[in-house]
């Protein structure tokens, strides 16, 4: 019987109570790996009034009931000790950490005029915030067994991206910026760590879940018996994937991932590029230069790359 891709090692995955991040852990298992499922909260009491284990451990024992190892973690990734606490319960529990996957995030929709700045704050502060502090961690783990071995070892993270900063939520700015922020970090890390053996990429989901159910409801909604279109196990297998000894080459990427369907993001490239024809420019020069360039761009194109909200399978 062949050996299970991601067997012998261990994984975090982040806000993996419900929805995507359920998803991911469960396939990470189901591909052998022992995995810390970490959601923020404490156990308490379900709709009956009847004690709760809490979404973290409902999921960590759902792993182990079907023969997988896991263990629960319900800190929160956005506090810089915490997230810390989390590295080393998988290194204590598992003799080492081998994958990250973030995906813990919260919505505070408002358009810019009216978001205020908690509702900024919180969003970044989860999102960007809680990547960089987990990353963080691993990151020094990854660094020292390096330094120990003499050489690479295996390191492989996940980011939790979003089509919102491609294309330029407008309802969305905190959240955009977020996800945008996550995607620089992404690529950061995998210049820095891939020496050491880790590479870093970043997917941008698109699923039906707790958190996105007002932003999707009523969209393709899945015929009788068939697999919602919007389904967390479509993007799961890919978070499997860029996991896996498979995917070491890919490295500082983004992947757009939904509904039975991957599409690579390409970086961007220059468009145009103006020389001044003296020493530095002037606004008159700019003027001349720049304005007759946008005169012949399309109405309204800016950077975003809302096309990316087209993309289906087929």
């Amino acid at each position: 019987m062949a050996a299970l891709p991601l067997e012998d090692m261990s994984a975090i995955v982040t806000g993996a109570g419900r929805g995507l991040g359920r998803a991911e852990a469960l396939e990470l298992a189901r591909l052998g790996a022992a995995v810390v499922v970490n959601d923020f909260g404490q156990p308490g009491r379900d709709g009956s009034g009847q004690a709760s284990t809490g979404p973290a451990e409902e999921v960590a024992a759902e792993i182990r009931a079907a023969g997988g190892r896991a263990v629960a973690h319900t800190g929160d990734v956005a506090d810089h000790q915490q997230a810390g606490e989390l590295v080393r319960l998988a290194i204590d529990t598992y003799g080492k950490l081998d994958i990250l996957v973030n995906n813990a995030g919260i919505l505070r929709d408002r358009m810019i005029f009216s978001m205020s700045e908690a509702e900024w704050d919180s969003v970044i502060h989860v999102h960007l915030k809680g990547h960089f502090n987990t990353t963080h961690f691993a990151a020094a783990h990854w660094r020292e067994r390096s330094k120990a071995a003499g050489g690479p070892v295996y390191g492989r993270i996940v980011n939790t991206s979003s089509e919102a900063f491609l294309a330029g939520s407008a309802g969305q700015p905190n959240y955009a910026a977020a996800k945008g922020g996550i995607v620089g970090l992404t690529t950061s890390t995998a210049l820095a760590l891939g020496k050491y053996g880790v590479t870093a990429n970043a997917i941008c989901p698109r699923a039906r879940t707790r958190m996105t159910e007002d932003v999707f409801q009523g969209f393709q909604e899945p015929g009788e018996g068939e697999l919602d279109p919007l389904a967390p196990e479509h993007v799961s297998p890919l978070v499997g994937y860029l996991a896996s000894p498979a995917a070491a080459r890919v490295n500082g990427q983004l992947l757009v991932v939904h509904g039975g369907m991957v599409a690579i993001v390409e970086r961007p490239r220059v468009a145009a590029k103006f020389d001044t024809a003296k020493e530095a420019f002037s606004y008159e020069e700019l003027d001349g230069l720049l304005s007759p360039y946008y005169a012949d761009r399309p109405a309204g194109e800016t950077f975003a790359a809302a096309e990316v909200l087209g993309l289906k399978r087929g």
